[in-house]
């Protein structure tokens, strides 16, 4: 095996231009393979951060009607159950679930949040404690979070994002400072923010923005739970949000959650006597009869989506990569043929002198393998290169994938030996008499 080794690299070196030619399909072939495999897995890798989060694992069990999230102010919520604290212990239970905290939302309109002459428009108001901020991985930027006694004693006081305090308070330092939210003062506590995700998500419609960028595009304010039904006088139901166990539980910890609210809406509805068929009466039905439920926002699953839609379209340019490497491939047969009948001669002597077939077989493949062999190589260099290349210039993601670098240099020994295996077998089964007579 050594000997054949030396002798193949011996050939290869006397003949470089030859076997550079040679070898030229084989790499631009790995080459294109490794950029495009790096390009695909860097973009699914932004995707999931994107959609999914960097390593948070944070999941929004919000209500929707009709696939849509719903105001709780604009929306009969009558059947929809409280969260009270033995379910919210219950759900943090579940073995997908590390940590809970549920939460009230509504969408404030023009005129429904002002200090002075200055108006908050669209801006989502967030009835929470500071276990929801956590889990949203808020920061303290000034001021405090809430305190024990804000619950307690219902103090009216306010914690502000940046945007919001920046559009009402016109870049002034908001701490301290009051607010009116539907005629009622509150204190403004507290100033937070998180850090924004450099990765831009798709926004494919309506849905989409509620569910990216429904809680931070036009600005947020938190007040304590426990006074939110003095800003809109009747109780409203809360939401939930859950940090799962890991990423990929995180579609399981949803629906887990999801199924155990929902359970109670169900119950709340056979309760008022609604049919079993579609859970509301017919007096009760709302928007063409869809039912007011919990619904998890499952990142996880629009992720896999998104990447299943560009694993498709990849996968194409990596078929028509792989055409370079059936090119490189009948390269190698053609170029061994020519090795064959250059070597004729010694061919003959080799047999003549007692060479088995075998050992001409075993020496022309070895000669094969090693060709494409250090094609590979080139190929996976130079396909590095090429992804740096496309990262640099078009601006997307890349991560080196070393599982399809080991089988790009595998696949080229590989095609070495099918397409070394006609020339080697041609060499082996040559009339040594007839090879030693040759000119």
């Amino acid at each position: 095996m050594i000997e054949n080794l030396r002798l193949s690299f011996q050939g290869i070196f006397s003949h470089k231009m030859r076997s550079l030619l040679t070898m030229l399909g084989i790499i631009i072939g790995i080459a294109a393979i490794i950029a495009i495999v790096s390009t695909i897995k860097g973009t699914n890798d932004e995707i999931k951060n994107s959609l999914i989060g960097s390593g948070d694992n944070v999941v929004k069990v919000s209500l929707s009607q009709g696939g849509m999230e719903v105001n709780p102010g604009d929306t009969d919520m009558s059947k929809v159950p409280i969260i009270n604290d033995d379910m919210l212990e219950s759900i943090k239970e579940f073995p997908t679930i590390v940590d809970a905290a549920k939460y009230h939302k509504a969408v404030a309109y023009d005129g429904f949040i002002n200090h002075g002459k200055n108006q908050l428009s669209s801006t989502f108001l967030i009835g929470c404690n500071n276990d929801y901020l956590n889990l949203e991985s808020y920061e303290v930027k000034g001021g405090r979070l809430f305190t024990e006694n804000d619950f307690k004693k219902f103090r009216k006081v306010a914690i502000l994002d940046s945007s919001t305090a920046y559009t009402i308070f016109e870049g002034e330092d908001p701490i301290g400072k009051t607010i009116e939210i539907s005629g009622n003062p509150f204190v403004v506590v507290g100033l937070v923010d998180k850090d924004e995700d450099d990765n831009a998500v798709v926004i494919n419609g309506i849905e989409d923005w509620y569910t990216y960028y429904g809680d931070s595009s036009t600005g947020i304010l938190f007040i304590p739970d426990s006074v939110w039904p003095i800003v809109f006088s009747y109780d409203q139901p809360y939401q939930l949000i859950i940090k799962a166990s890991s990423t990929e539980e995180m579609s399981q910890a949803g629906k887990d959650a999801q199924d155990y609210l929902n359970g109670f809406i169900t119950s709340n509805s056979r309760k008022s006597g609604m049919s079993a068929q579609d859970g509301m009466s017919d007096d009760d039905s709302m928007d063409g009869g869809e039912t007011v439920k919990y619904k998890s926002q499952d990142m996880q699953e629009k992720a896999k989506e998104l990447q299943k839609l560009k694993n498709s379209t990849n996968k194409q340019l990596i078929w028509i990569a792989s055409i370079s490497l059936l090119v490189g491939g009948i390269g190698v047969m053609n170029i061994m043929l020519v090795s064959v009948t250059e070597r004729t001669r010694e061919i003959g002597l080799k047999k003549a002198i007692g060479a088995r077939k075998s050992a001409i077989l075993s020496q022309f493949l070895t000669e094969a393998s090693v060709l494409t062999s250090i094609g590979g190589i080139l190929g996976v260099l130079s396909g590095l290169g090429l992804a740096y290349f496309i990262s640099k210039l078009a601006e997307v993601p890349v991560a080196i994938s070393v599982p399809a670098i080991l089988l790009s240099v595998i696949f080229s020994m590989v095609i070495g030996i099918v397409f070394g295996l006609i020339p080697s077998i041609k060499a082996a089964n040559l009339n040594p008499i007839d090879a030693l007579r040759y000119e």
